[in-house]
């Protein structure tokens, strides 16, 4: 393949996903270093071999172009709303997390029961420690009430 081969496949790919700014900044800058890259004395078919398939990249360029237009949408407590578009430092601190796989279930349902399982455990412990002296002392009370109404 040819510098003028990659770069139409390029512009080919790109032409469909990004505006025509975006297009033409890509392939001069696309253009431009492939012409450094022989001018250092690396071969055309080396460098582009380095750059690989144009719709690869061209695909890598779109979607970095579609983040970067994400427009958030913020909801308050008093029903308004905001608008703007984030970068992707921003958004980069929201998480989301969604059971969309089966690991993500099993884990789910496994963390479930062990809360379960701990909160029973700290009952049992509970009622294990307070039985030995609340037994005694309730049967102890019983037999007074009882003892009272006899006499």
């Amino acid at each position: 393949m040819t510098k003028a081969e990659f770069l139409e496949k390029l512009r080919i790919e790109l032409s469909s996903g990004v505006t025509p700014q975006v297009l033409q900044e890509n392939l001069n800058y696309y253009g431009q270093y492939i012409d450094d890259e022989i001018r250092k004395g690396r071969t055309e078919s080396e460098v582009l071999a380095e750059l690989g398939d144009p719709w690869i990249l061209a695909k890598t360029i779109v979607d970095a172009q579609r983040e970067e237009s994400v427009e958030d949408v913020i909801y308050d407590s008093d029903g308004r709303t905001y608008r703007g578009n984030s970068s992707t430092e921003e958004s980069s601190n929201i998480h989301v997390w969604s059971l969309d796989s089966w690991w993500k279930r099993l884990l789910l349902i496994l963390v479930a029961v062990a809360v379960i399982v701990v909160i029973f455990a700290v009952i049992s412990g509970i009622v294990s420690l307070i039985a030995p002296v609340l037994i005694p002392l309730l049967v102890i009370i019983l037999l007074v009430r009882m003892l009272r109404r006899r006499w």
